[in-house]
Parts: C-alpha cells; structure tokens; sequence
C-alpha cells in the first residue's frame, strides 16, 4: 500500500511536471497574429535588428522602420516618393536591398497601363531616385514584381498578363543582368489552372510572388490565388525540383491546394484553415536584407507579413490589415500533377502558415 501510495505520488509529480512544461511551450507560442497597419500588400525586411516595412499611399510610398514587426503599426511612415508624374494607381510596393543600396519595386498606371518601376537608395527611408520603368520582356501588362538572387543569378519575379487583355493574370520570372536591368525573354512559371485556384475568376489569378530557399537549397515561389477581391484569396507554393531551371515551367511543382487560406474546400491535404482571418495573402517573409539566401532553415516558426480581412468584418479590399504571423518548413511533403512533361510527383519541402 505504501509502494502504491509513493509511486501514485511520484507519478503526480511526473505529471505535474509535463504539465507545466506543456504550459510553458503553449505559453511560447503566439496564439493568435496580430493586427496591425489597416493596409494591403506588406513588404518587411530586416536589417540588422531593425525591420523595414514599405506601403502605397495613394499617391506614393512610404517607409516605416521599427524594432519589431508588430511595432511598425505604431512607427512614423515617411514618404520616400510621390507620383508627381500622374502615372496613376501606386500599388504593392516591394522593398529589397542589393550591393548595400535599397530598392522599392512598384507598380503604377491605370487599366492596361500598369507597369513595374524601380527607385533606389543608400538609406532606407530616404534619398530616393527617382523612378525608372523597368524593360520587362514583351512590355505587357505587370505587377507584384520582386528582385531576388538564386544560385548567383538575378531574377526578376512578377505577375502579368501574357496579351493585352485581362484574361487571366499568370506569373513570369526573367533574369535580371543588374537590379533595374531585365535581360532576355521572359518565361511563364505558373498559370491559375488547377480548380481550387479558380474559385473565383474574371480574371483567374495567380499574383504576389515571394522567393524563399528551403533547408536543402531549393527554390520556392509562394503566391496568392483565387481573387484578392473575395474571402477564396490565399497562398499556394511552387517548388523548383532539384537541380532544375527557373524558367522551365516543367520544372515547377505545384501544392495541390491553398497552404494558407480560410476556407476547407480549398485547402491542400493536411492543412487547415485559417481560425481568425479570411482570404490572407499577399504576404511578405520577413529575411534579413530581403535576401532569400537567409531563409531561415527548418524546426522553427519565422517571421512572416500577410494581409487579410477579420473574421465578422465583411470582405473587402478597405477592410484589409497587415498581419504579423509566422511560418515554418514541413518536410517531406509530395506535390503531384498530370497529363504534363516530366515525373508527376515531386517530394520535398512545403511550408505551414500560422496565424
């Protein structure tokens, strides 16, 4: 009885201990990503120990810098640039650094007219150029471009038209021979054709590319499909295969579903939606100097910018806010496809997306 009594008492002890520790860890873990910019399209980087986000304003961009991610809502934006040339709607500006100076990519126009711009500065928050068009290939309609570096190459990554009217928006990837300097053709890498990225259309979409390394080295460009317009907006991936070309669309692998979005139907297999936001997207990983060769590697949450519409708030664009989140690499997951070029299934990284 005694034997009994002091192993249940042990036992408790035991217990109350994995408890606690279980606590701790649930403890750690943010519950729940924090509202912050009442904003659309976010664009962090770090810098040292200093996070730089950039934003449209109407007319131009601003600029805010801040010891923290959530505590960017609360500093001063200051305005790096005004469109005092009319060129029409400013939006997603995307900011990355390169050779030790600042660049914010734009895009900017009316109707057809949209193009991508680019100015540059060796201070993040001021001293800007002003903007130069970019000379993207075939001179079609863009937006939601992005400069990043892979395997010691430049890319250039956006979302386009591929003729001159909005049937569809597909994502394009060029080589870029400097930061303000596209080289050669460009190349489609993705198309909004699978059926849970064609929930809501006219236009079908596939925009807001972001390039990121996974642990083993290869390239992933995670996007947003179904309309920004609707509650369907989320996040899908594109995984390179292994040693394989960035401008082959063969060699890309798509999820077979949204890996961050708000609704079931839509979601990839073993993915849930999101619990207080609808339609997130356009998102932002936040990597020191927006450079994706410090992607972070796997077995840890990182940070990570979206935007999105709170739950009980009706959809709509004016009702959009920036999110701190966070996300995390999830191995050997499979993406599977047919009736196309090459093997049907490639397995690899993924990422979870965490509100």
């Amino acid at each position: 009885m005694k034997l009994s009594r002091l192993l249940s008492g042990a036992a408790a002890v035991a217990l109350s201990g994995i408890l606690a520790a279980v606590m701790s860890l649930s403890s750690a873990e943010p519950a729940q990503a924090e509202q912050t910019i009442r904003a659309a399209d976010p664009s962090v980087i770090r810098v040292g120990s200093t996070y730089v986000s950039v934003q449209s304003t109407g007319g131009g961009i601003a600029v805010r810098k801040a010891s923290s991610t959530a505590a960017l809502a609360s500093a001063p934006a200051r305005q790096v640039w005004s469109d005092t040339a009319g060129r029409g709607e400013v939006w997603a500006p995307e900011i990355v650094t390169d050779g030790g100076r600042y660049y914010i990519y734009f895009t900017a126009g009316r109707g057809s007219a949209h193009r991508m711009y680019v100015i540059s500065s060796a201070a993040a928050d001021s001293g800007y150029t002003g903007e130069t068009r970019l000379a993207l290939p075939d001179d079609k309609w863009a937006i939601d471009g992005t400069l990043f570096t892979f395997n010691g190459q430049r890319w250039f990554v956006w979302s386009g038209w591929a003729g001159d009217t909005n049937v569809e928006q597909n994502l394009y990837i060029a080589r870029m021979s400097s930061p303000t300097t596209p080289t050669g053709a460009r190349h489609v890498i993705s198309q909004p054709r699978e059926s849970w990225e064609r929930v809501v259309g006219n236009p079908f979409i596939n925009e807001s590319p972001e390039a990121v390394k996974d642990p083993n080295g290869r390239l992933h460009i995670v996007y947003s499909a179904n309309g920004s317009w609707s509650d369907q907006y989320c996040l899908a991936d594109l995984r390179l295969r292994a040693g394989g070309d960035p401008t082959y669309v063969w060699d890309w692998y798509k999820s077979n579903g949204c890996l961050f979005g708000s609704h079931r139907a839509t979601m990839m297999s073993g993915w849930d939606p999101t619990l207080y936001v609808n339609g997130p997207g356009h998102h932002s990983f936040v990597l020191l100097n927006g450079d994706i060769n410090t992607s972070p590697p796997a077995g840890q949450r990182f940070p990570l910018m979206f935007h999105a519409v709170p739950k009980g708030t009706p959809y709509a664009w004016e009702n959009r806010y920036w999110y701190t989140g966070t996300f995390a690499w999830w191995g050997s997951t499979t993406y599977s496809r047919a009736n196309v070029p090459g093997p049907t299934a490639d397995t690899g990284w993924s990422l979870k997306f965490f509100e």
